[in-house]
């Protein structure tokens, strides 16, 4: 098995909804990234050839999705007023909705998904919230013990 690793990072706003504890309340991170590939083998032709893949590709898919993010309030679909959400972006904020409670959980699945999407051969997915809490979304079919 052959595997690659890389990073990238933003800075972000949240909340949690449906939450009863300090993380209930408008707050920011400098969220940490790390994806992984794995392949059972290298590629056999093209400029690829004895790669996973070209680490400029697979850092450039990484960083797209992570400055997508960066410097915006990540917003749980459905979780404020339409009203404030005019607001905010009339006031010029970038928001970033997503269709999913902001857990880091599901940020890393987010991430996952949009690598997956993307053709690379993703295996996981690491997202901190602070340098010591990492949530970790290995994808379909790894059950770990």
């Amino acid at each position: 098995m052959y595997g690659l690793r890389t990073e990238s990072d933003f800075d972000a706003a949240h909340f949690l909804t449906d939450y009863h504890g300090k993380c209930e309340n408008l707050h920011g991170h400098r969220w940490r990234v790390v994806a992984y590939l794995a392949q059972d083998e290298l590629q056999h032709e093209g400029t690829m050839k004895d790669m996973v893949v070209d680490f400029a590709e697979f850092k450039k898919a990484l960083r797209q999705l992570t400055e997508a993010l960066d410097h915006s309030f990540v917003v749980e679909e459905g979780s404020l007023q339409q009203k404030t959400l005019d607001c905010l972006r009339e006031e010029g904020f970038t928001l970033s909705i997503m269709p999913f409670r902001t857990t880091a959980e599901n940020l890393a699945k987010y991430f996952y998904d949009q690598l997956a999407a993307q053709g690379l051969p993703v295996s996981q997915v690491d997202v901190y919230e602070t340098p010591n809490n990492c949530a970790i979304y290995y994808g379909e079919g790894r059950h770990n013990s």
